[in-house]
C-alpha cells in the first residue's frame, strides 16, 4: 500500500541522513577525554533525549553519555511496542497526561524535521462487553479532557468502518496514536548529542562513583569507575537507568527504593498471510482490577503485526525468555516485600497470565474477543521485553517521577531518574525538559 511504501522511503532516506550525521560511538578502551562537566549514564531513550536536551540548553558544557552496553538503546527502548501513544488513559491535570499529550506533538514534528519514518495509523479502544462500556465512556471523556486530538464515539458500524474484521459493542478512535522505531528515534538523538559536541561511550558498565578533589584547584568532582576500565570524572552526573536504575542509585549511598522489579512481556506474530485482520493498534478497555493493560494488536514499522504482550515476573533483569535465569536478580526480587503483596492482591490475575505464558490458544482466546477470525493457526511466539517496574514496598507500582539524591556532597552533584512517568517513549522529548529543568535546579546551573 502508499502508506507502507512512503514509509520504506522514509526509512532509505533516514537511514542515509543518520549516517551523515552520526560520528562512531566510543568503545571506551580509546577515551577523547576523561574529564567533563556533565556524565549522563544511561543509553536508552531517556538519557539520550536528556543528554540532547541539556546539550541544547547549555552549548558550552563538555558533556559525555556512557552506555553499558555495545550499542544503544538495546533494553527497554529496543524491545517495546513502538506505539507513539496520544495521552487518552491518563488523569486530568495530572503530569502523566500533560507530558504524554504534549511529548506526542512533539515527537511528531521531531519525526518530521529529522526525517524518522512513522505511521499515524490510529487506535481503537474497544468494548467487546456490556459492563466495559461505560468505562469506555468515562475513557472517552477523560481524553477530551486531555485535549487529545481527534477522539470518537463509535458504535459497531463506525467500528467496522474502520476495522472491519473487529467486533465490540462499543469504541474509542483516536486518530492521532502512531508507530514509530523508537531505536531509530533513539539514534537519531544520539547524532543530534553528537553533533552538539556531546560524547557517547559504549562499552562502560558503571561499578562505582566517588568524590574526588581536583588537583588544579580546591573543588570536588565525581569519579566515575566501570568494571576493568579507566574511569572518568565529572563535576555532575545525572542516571537514567532503566532496569538499572536502583542499583545504580544505590552506588551513591540512595535508598533501595523504589525497587525496581522486572516483569517481562511476551508477544505474538501474526503469520503474514494474515496481517490483513488488523489495520492499525486495537486495544482493551483497561481493566481497573488489573495493573498492566492488557493484550491488544500492535503493527509495525517493518509491515508485521505483533499481539499482545502478557505481563509476567521475569526471572533476571534482562530475563527475555521463560528459561531467563539470575539467580542473584531473583533472589533479591523474592525477598522485597513489596513484590510478595502485589503477588498477593493480584494472585489470580498473575496465575492467569502465566498460564497464558506457556498456552498460546488461552492468549488467542483472549484476542478472539476483538478479532473472531483469529485462529490459533494464524499466530507464532514473538519478540518480548521486560518492564523495568518500579514497586514501593507496599506493593504499589510506582508510575510516576521519583528523583533521588544521597545525603553529603556526592549526593549533591548526583541526580538519579529512578522512574519516569510512562509512557516515557512517547513522553522523551517533554520528559527530557523537566529533567533538565529539574537539573538546573539541583546543579544551579546558569
Amino acid at each position: 500500500d502508499m502508506m507502507g511504501l512512503r514509509a520504506s522511503m522514509n526509512a532509505k532516506t533516514f537511514a542515509y541522513s543518520l549516517a551523515k550525521r552520526t560520528t562512531l560511538l566510543s568503545n571506551f578502551s580509546v577515551p577523547f577525554s576523561t574529564s567533563y562537566d556533565l556524565l549522563i549514564v544511561g543509553g536508552g531513550i531517556l538519557g539520550l533525549a536528556t543528554a540532547r536536551e541539556i546539550a541544547t540548553r547549555y552549548p558550552a558544557k563538555k558533556i559525555a553519555l556512557v552506555e553499558k552496553e555495545s550499542e544503544l538503546a538495546k533494553h527497554q527502548t529496543g524491545h517495546n511496542s513502538g506505539v507513539i501513544h496520544a495521552g487518552i488513559y491518563y488523569a486530568p491535570g495530572s503530569l502523566k497526561a500533560k507530558l504524554c499529550v504534549k511529548g506526542a506533538n512533539m515527537l511528531y514534528d521531531y519525526c518530521d524535521r529529522r526525517g524518522v519514518p512513522y505511521k499515524r495509523c490510529g487506535k481503537v479502544i474497544v468494548a467487546t462487553e456490556d459492563s466495559e462500556v461505560p468505562r469506555l465512556q468515562a475513557l472517552y471523556d477523560r481524553g477530551r479532557q486531555n485535549n487529545v486530538k481527534g477522539l470518537r464515539l463509535l458504535d459497531l458500524k463506525g467500528l467496522k468502518e474502520i476495522e472491519p474484521h473487529c467486533q465490540g459493542k462499543a469504541a474509542i478512535h483516536s486518530p492521532h496514536t502512531g508507530i514509530v522505531d523508537y531505536s531509530a528515534v533513539s539514534r537519531s538523538y544520539a547524532a543530534d548529542f553528537q553533533s552538539l559536541g556531546g560524547q557517547v561511550y559504549t562499552n562502560f558498565d558503571v561499578s562505582k562513583f566517588n568524590l574526588i578533589k581536583k588537583s588544579d584547584n580546591n573543588d570536588h568532582c565525581i569519579q566515575v569507575s566501570a568494571r576493568d576500565k579507566a574511569a572518568l570524572t565529572a563535576r555532575h552526573v545525572i542516571t537514567c537507568c532503566g532496569l538499572y536504575a536502583d542499583r545504580i542509585a544505590q552506588l551513591c549511598g540512595c535508598s533501595p527504593e523504589p525497587k525496581i522489579v522486572p516483569f517481562r512481556g511476551d508477544y505474538l506474530l501474526l503469520v503474514p498471510e494474515k496481517t490483513y485482520l488488523a489495520k492499525g493498534n486495537i486495544y482493551p478497555v483497561p481493566d481497573p482490577n488489573f495493573p498492566f493493560l492488557g493484550v491488544h494488536f500492535t503493527p509495525r514499522m517493518d509491515g508485521s503485526m505483533w499481539l499482545g504482550p502478557n505481563a509476567v515476573f521475569a526471572f533476571a533483569r534482562e530475563g527475555y525468555t521463560m528459561k531467563s535465569v539470575n539467580v542473584s536478580d531473583l533472589l533479591e526480587s523474592l525477598g522485597y516485600s513489596g513484590l510478595r503483596k502485589l503477588a498477593f492482591k493480584h494472585w489470580k490475575a498473575g496465575a492467569d497470565e502465566m498460564y497464558r505464558a506457556v498456552n498460546l490458544a488461552k492468549q488467542v482466546a483472549l484476542l478472539k474477543k476483538f478479532v473472531p477470525e483469529l485462529e490459533l493457526s494464524d499466530v507464532i511466539r514473538g519478540p518480548s521485553g521486560v518492564r523495568a517496574q518500579a514497586l514501593d514496598r507496599d506493593g504499589n507500582l510506582v508510575d510516576d517521577f521519583v528523583f533521588d539524591q544521597s545525603p553529603g556532597e556526592l549526593g549533591e552533584r548526583t541526580l538519579h531518574v529512578r522512574n519516569a512517568p510512562s509512557p516515557a517513549a512517547t513522553s522523551s522529548l517533554a520528559i527530557a525538559q523537566v529533567i533538565a529543568d529539574k537539573s538546573t535546579d539541583t546543579f544551579k546551573w546558569t
